[in-house]
């Protein structure tokens, strides 16, 4: 472990010793110097070369821990946890964000495209009647530093969306470019713990069976349905993340009456 970089009184002035052990420690973590793993020294050692009293040092690990860089338990200390993405449920998130935000690289590649007549599995999968209708069908994976991260099976209403056909999607995936390009008035989430199939194991690179983090989503604009998507995760490294205020609380009990 380095020494930790010297403080300036003037920089005390701005900042105090809790949020710069905090932002100290996230940057190390951040920038791969301290990986998943990584086992910091004892409390009482990192108060002395931080300069600051055990009880200092103690709340910035805590708040490290509630923001899911560290790890604490008793008797094995505190490690750097394993970093975990967050899938947003009730925003509609572009999963770029996601790779990115755990500090790899995105790529989305295009496993097949169809352009063809709905089938009863596409009803089915939208959750509304769309039989006879012109409609896209795409699978792709999303990958983290060239692994597999995320498997997207789309169909996509040409009606809507007539340029999704002739979209090569090699710079922008589907979901970024329907965010950048349609707008849409409302969605639907259904999220759901599945068993990888042999398919779907062979594309995330896991053992059939395993378990996956599955979210299916509609949106529509009006009473046209623009996308229906289903994503698959793999379930060891992600996590479902909703922010929400009483309001949303009071609407949704308002809604179940």
């Amino acid at each position: 472990m380095r020494a930790p970089s010297s403080m300036s009184s003037g920089s005390l002035k701005t900042e105090t010793r809790h949020a710069h052990i905090v932002g100290d420690i996230r940057a190390r973590i951040v920038e791969g110097a301290w990986p998943p793993g990584f086992q910091l020294p004892v409390e009482t050692e990192l108060a002395e070369r931080y300069g600051v009293s055990r009880m200092t040092m103690n709340k910035a690990l805590a708040q490290l821990a509630r923001e899911g860089f560290l790890v604490r338990r008793k008797k094995i200390g505190t490690q750097v946890a394993q970093p975990r993405a967050q899938s947003m449920v009730m925003a509609i998130a572009d999963i770029r964000d996601e790779v990115r935000a755990s500090g790899r690289e995105h790529r989305f590649r295009l496993r097949e495209r169809r352009a063809r007549f709905a089938t009863d599995g596409d009803a089915a999968f939208l959750g509304q009647e769309i039989g006879g209708q012109e409609v896209v069908w795409l699978e792709g994976l999303h990958l983290a530093d060239e692994r597999p991260f995320c498997l997207e099976t789309r169909l996509i209403n040409p009606g809507i969306a007539g340029e999704a056909a002739t979209q090569d999607f090699a710079d922008l995936a589907p979901g970024a470019w329907l965010l950048q390009t349609i707008p849409w008035s409302s969605a639907r989430h259904r999220v759901r713990a599945v068993n990888a199939g042999a398919a779907e194991a062979k594309a995330l690179d896991l053992a059939v069976g395993e378990a996956c983090l599955e979210i299916v989503r509609s949106t529509h604009v009006a009473s046209d349905w623009v996308t229906a998507v289903r994503l698959l995760y793999p379930g060891n490294g992600h996590q479902l993340v909703a922010d929400f205020g009483p309001e949303a609380q009071e609407a949704s009990a308002g809604s179940q009456a």
